[in-house]
Formats: C-alpha cells, structure tokens, sequence
C-alpha cells in the first residue's frame, strides 16, 4: 500500500479572504431572515397609523346638474376633513341653483365641526340639494378612505 503523503499550502492571504466572505456571507443570510421573517404583517402599527382614517389628500365626486358638471372638491388630511368646496362653480350654475352654495356652506360647516356626515340638520327648503350634494361629499370620503 503505497499512500502519497499530499502537501497543501495555503497562503494566509486565502485564508483571510476566504473568511471575510464567509463572515459576509452569513451577514447577509442573517439579514434576510430578518426582513423576510414571517408574521412581520401582524406587527401592531404606531398609534399615528392606527389613528388615520384618511389618505390625505383632494378628492372630488361630480354632480350633474342639467347640461352643467359641478365637482364636489374635499380635501382631507390623515384624521380631518379640512374643507368642502364646490369647483367650478360658474354664473349659470349659480343662477339656476341658488341654494347649492348656501346648502354647501351650511354643510361643509357642520361636516368639518362634526367630522362625519351623519346627523346633519339642514333647511327645509333646501332638502333635496342638500341630499345630492352630500351624496356627493359621501362618494368623495369613500374615496379618501383607507
């Protein structure tokens, strides 16, 4: 039986490297089981998240009324309505309709003081253009919604 005796030489500038990517290597393993570690969705979210209700932003649902389209503007921020507005509000819209700003007015007040559209109280005489316009102001928020 004849063995061979098999001399390897290593130089220390191998070895060196070879441990630096190994150590690299396991960095990197280690990282991404750390980023990709399952039930990382279930985390709880910071209170300001769980807090909001809203994408802020500017949102708009239209309203036909005869041959003119009238845009119900709301503008929204994580947790507030901050406004309702009507756009483009032009001189034949407001001759025709003149109770759509007034109605607006009275029910954007009520909805930024509230901050819901539930429970508004609105005038008699303007039922119905408050109805179609807080339809309008509903379609937006569902919109802006998480």
């Amino acid at each position: 039986m004849s063995s061979k005796t098999k001399i390897v030489v290593l130089r220390m500038k191998e070895i060196i490297y070879t441990a630096v990517f190994l150590l690299l290597g396991i960095l990197l393993l280690s990282l991404f089981l750390f980023m990709f570690r399952p039930g990382k969705e279930n985390a709880p979210a910071s209170s300001q998240q769980a807090d909001a209700l809203y994408i802020p932003g500017v949102y708009t649902s239209s309203i036909r009324l005869g041959s003119e389209q009238v845009s119900v503007q709301v503008s929204v921020d994580s947790s507030h309505i901050n406004s309702i507005d009507l756009v483009p509000l032009s001189e034949a819209v407001t001759a025709m309709y003149p109770l759509m700003q007034p109605a607006l007015d009275d029910l954007a007040d009520q909805i930024c003081s509230l901050q819901s559209t539930e429970n508004l109280s609105y005038a008699s005489e303007a039922r119905y253009t408050s109805q179609a316009l807080l339809n309008a102001i509903n379609d937006a928020l569902q919109k802006a919604e998480k």
